[in-house]
């Protein structure tokens, strides 16, 4: 049993009250200890991965009870990268929170930060799935504070409807663990995928709703057509930086379906045929085609990256519903992938805003700091449309690839190269738009002289490109861990007997470091 498993969900739960009752009101000190404590956890979460990176299964079993009756926390391929992706993007978000300022606009940013990160964590670790419900909810409570800092009655608005969706998958995400529990008296992910195999054909009723409600609180999380209706108002009206750590957020639904339906619930069981193909990949085709529509039909810039968001996510889960290893191992990547351009274009956004004003797709006055602003949306537009030679292309052509093994494919290929050529236009409308006509603008030398934005703030843009470009260079190496992580998750013996056969036993103080 390794306790480093369990760092990353301690830590921020300890800074967050610290930097509420010691530091309250002295918000150079948060920024110290926010920034050490991202670091922190990305040392971490490389040392986890690192360890994992051999198909070793990490256990930690809270208070040495084993499973399936105490609380445990896995670590495999899988979550620690998961783990390490969110610690990345965390830094640079907190970087350019600090640069721009977001942070002293509100009470609690620092705070809510490390609570919205180890709610993250958790949700990546649990081997649970009642206490991935748990950091479900600490997800909803941070974000909640997070969507509304520095306050105004749109972003209170679309705060209301955020918690208000996500409270209705909450409930039905219980619906599903008293059916599953009423079912197999268990909800230990390792101990169900045992119990659930051994269901009898005639008593499976039970079973197969619990496993629909699951993937609708799923696809909630992840914003799949037709449960996408929170998305496009949370993300445009959140704060920038908030935005961007939200990028992750979508991700944790992707990440519970590929657990739960690849450990739990595998395409192979007969209990839950049909859920794949025949529920979720229509639903994520749909998502393509009206995420890349509405980045076509977007009159403001934020709501436009929104909608690339639901469109990316389409993506995901259309490599997800193929339910192959290719399959999987492609939509890993582009999990990467999105999370990174996604996060980069909310930050763009936010540059553009402070120096605009106005988001609206009209001609206006060149904003401050023009053609570095120009040249990272650019870069970022690019990677989301998935155009050579960035990430976002490799990603889409291992999905392309991987859906030959689909009896749709024609229909696959049809709607993401379709879906691609229209994010294209919807983009270069865009930037065309706010950056190139804008220089045919009379300025107006009376209006109020804006600052360019802060070197900090740049860095953590370029920061996240260059992460995406790094994924580009080193592709093969990416896409050979994420095929192996793909062909652990299609074989969960390892998973399953470390976890549930594992005697607990008491343990020092020091055992695991």
């Amino acid at each position: 049993m390794t306790h480093w498993l369990i760092v990353p969900i301690i830590l921020p739960a300890m800074l967050a009250p610290f930097i509420v009752l010691a530091a309250r009101y002295h918000l150079s000190i948060q920024r110290v200890f926010s920034v050490v404590g991202v670091l922190a956890q990305i040392a971490i979460a490389i040392g986890l991965l690192w360890a994992a990176s051999d198909g070793t299964i990490m256990l930690y079993q809270l208070g040495d009870w084993a499973a399936p009756f105490g609380i445990v926390l896995v670590g495999d391929r899988l979550s620690t990268m998961m783990v390490l992706l969110t610690a990345v993007l965390s830094l640079m978000v907190l970087l350019y929170a600090i640069g721009s300022g977001w942070d002293d606009r509100g009470r609690h940013f620092h705070a809510l930060f490390q609570f919205q990160i180890m709610g993250i964590m958790g949700a990546f670790l649990t081997g649970d799935l009642f206490n991935l419900f748990v950091f479900f909810e600490v997800l909803l409570i941070a974000s909640y504070g997070l969507m509304i800092h520095a306050g105004g009655n749109d972003r209170l608005r679309a705060g209301v409807q955020y918690v208000l969706f996500n409270l209705l998958g909450s409930t039905l995400f219980l619906f599903a663990l008293g059916a599953i529990y009423a079912e197999t008296g268990t909800l230990n992910m390792a101990d169900l995928a045992a119990r659930a195999d051994l269901i009898s054909a005639d008593a499976t009723v039970g079973i197969r709703v619990a496993a629909v409600l699951l993937l609708l609180v799923f696809a909630i999380k992840a914003a799949l057509v037709p449960l996408h209706f929170w998305l496009p108002s949370s993300y445009a009206e959140a704060p920038g930086p908030v935005a961007a750590l939200f990028a992750i957020m979508t991700k944790v639904g992707a990440y519970a379906i590929i657990r739960v339906y690849t450990i739990i619930f595998p395409p192979d069981l007969e209990v839950t045929q049909g859920l794949h193909d025949v529920w979720l990949q229509p639903a994520a085709l749909l998502s393509v085609a009206l995420g890349m529509i509405g980045v076509l039909a977007a009159k403001k810039l934020d709501r436009l990256v929104a909608f690339s968001v639901i469109g990316s996510m389409g993506m995901v889960l259309v490599a997800i519903s193929i339910f192959t290893p290719a399959s999987i191992a492609a939509a890993l990547y582009y999990i990467i992938h999105s999370t990174l351009a996604g996060a980069a274009l909310f930050l763009i956004v936010d540059l553009v805003k402070d120096s605009r004003g106005s988001l609206a797709l009209r001609t206006m006055p060149p904003v401050a700091g023009a053609a570095l602003t120009a040249g990272l949306f650019f870069a970022a537009a690019i990677a989301m449309a998935g155009l050579p030679p960035l990430s976002g292309f490799i990603g889409k052509l291992l999905i392309l690839d991987a859906a030959f093994a689909s009896d749709i494919q024609p229909v696959i290929w049809t709607v993401i190269l379709a879906s691609s050529l229209i994010a294209i236009v919807g983009f270069g409308r865009a930037g065309s738009t706010v950056f190139w006509k804008a220089k045919s603008m009379p300025v107006d030398d009376d209006a109020e002289l804006t600052l360019p934005p802060s070197v900090m703030a740049y860095a953590a843009v370029f920061g996240l490109l260059a992460m995406s470009v790094a994924l580009t260079v080193f592709g093969g190496f990416v896409h050979d861990f994420t095929t192996a992580t793909a062909d652990q998750l299609f074989n969960p013996e390892p998973y399953i007997s470390t976890v549930v056969d594992t005697p607990g036993k008491l343990s020092s103080p020091t055992e695991g470091y």
